[in-house]
């Protein structure tokens, strides 16, 4: 890795292995660190943690395992998570694609055509002269000509012992993720947060076929969502506000969650909630502590574009796609198309420098 690469990116979810299917076919040959397990750098990135996926368009629900152990290289089936059950037909496995196997689709795709992955985090980087500088955990720095930061953002969770146990098994961060999944339809729900992205999310699982009542716990005794939100959530025949509540502990009966426990905040009560899953709503946190102070951002640390409809960032030659530059879609699909812009924005760069 001692020449100068053409592309380098950063991140291994939808962004990044869209960006490196596009950079290869454009014979950008690029080198992409897809992180070790930190917080930041997750290989993979945040769809490795989600079970079915039934919104990415051109997967629906069949006998995907069998595609996917014939797509993926052999050598990487170990990191299938098993089949879902009780989704069988014709005595074969019938789901929608899971999150591992999607992005390990992607992967093998980039892989396909000559993409190099490095299994290391970026720690630093240096933008400030040509070429870029990107820093890797275990090595030198490695330069480039263009940059891809796709590094995506986590989502906030309460913090609770519990609701690490029921990850996946009826606690989410993504109501449009995975409201519609069959552990959920036509259940009381519960959706914890009082900004715009909680009432939206409330909103969302409120109107789907059949919905039951959603509860929207708050801690105080009012919404911090905009007032046309506010009305929204107030308004809705099956939504129903929780006020000055806390969420204690997760309850469930050890493969599904049943209830959770709340705290009333002004007198410390405590009472239970009976539903089938609990969407947290409180936010994200953009993956873009290493690059504090070398690119521009908004308040809430996620990358801005420089120029509308177009992934350019502050820094000539830098890139930004997926949810580290999209605080409000947030969806694996947008994600994947912001990852090939950013290559076709590249691939002009680089173009119009004579390379």
């Amino acid at each position: 890795m001692s020449d100068i690469e053409r592309t380098v990116i950063i991140g291994s979810g939808p962004a990044g292995w869209s960006a490196a299917i596009y950079a290869a076919r454009a014979n950008l040959r690029p080198l992409l660190f897809e992180g070790t397990a930190k917080p930041e750098m997750i290989p993979l990135g945040q769809l490795a943690f989600t079970t079915e996926v039934e919104n990415y368009a051109g997967f629906p629900a069949g006998n995907i395992r069998a595609f996917v152990e014939s797509a993926v290289d052999s050598q990487r089936h170990y990191n299938l998570p098993p089949a879902p059950k009780g989704h069988e037909k014709d005595g074969l496995p019938h789901y929608a694609v899971q999150g591992v196997e999607l992005m390990e689709l992607m992967k093998q795709q980039a892989l396909n055509f000559g993409t190099r992955v490095v299994g290391d985090d970026i720690v630093d980087v240096d933008f400030s002269s040509r070429p870029l500088k990107v820093v890797p955990a275990s090595g030198d720095a490695v330069e480039a000509q263009t940059v891809i930061v796709a590094t995506g953002a986590r989502a906030n969770y309460l913090g609770l012992e519990s609701e690490e146990e029921y990850k996946n098994r009826g606690v989410s961060a993504c109501a449009v993720c995975d409201g519609a999944l069959p552990m959920y339809r036509r259940k009381p729900l519960a959706v914890i947060g009082g900004g715009d992205t909680a009432v939206e999310e409330a909103s969302y699982l409120a109107n789907l076929d059949g919905a039951e009542t959603i509860y929207l716990v708050h801690r105080r005794d009012e919404l911090r969502a905009s007032q046309v939100m506010q009305d929204r959530a107030m308004n809705h025949p099956k939504i129903q506000l929780v006020w000055n509540s806390v969420v204690e502990e997760v309850l469930g009966d050890g493969t599904k969650v049943t209830a959770i426990r709340l705290k009333n905040t002004k007198d410390d009560t405590q009472s239970e909630l009976a539903v089938a899953g609990m969407f947290v709503a409180i936010g994200h946190t953009p993956n873009t502590t290493f690059l504090q102070g070398k690119l521009e951002m908004n308040s809430s640390g996620y990358i801005k574009w420089s120029e509308a409809f177009r992934t350019k960032t502050s820094v000539p030659g830098v890139f930004a796609a997926g949810d580290v530059a999209d605080d409000y879609y947030r969806q694996a699909i947008t994600s994947a198309g912001t990852g090939c812009m950013a290559a076709l924005d590249a691939e002009r760069y680089l173009a119009e420098l004579g390379h």
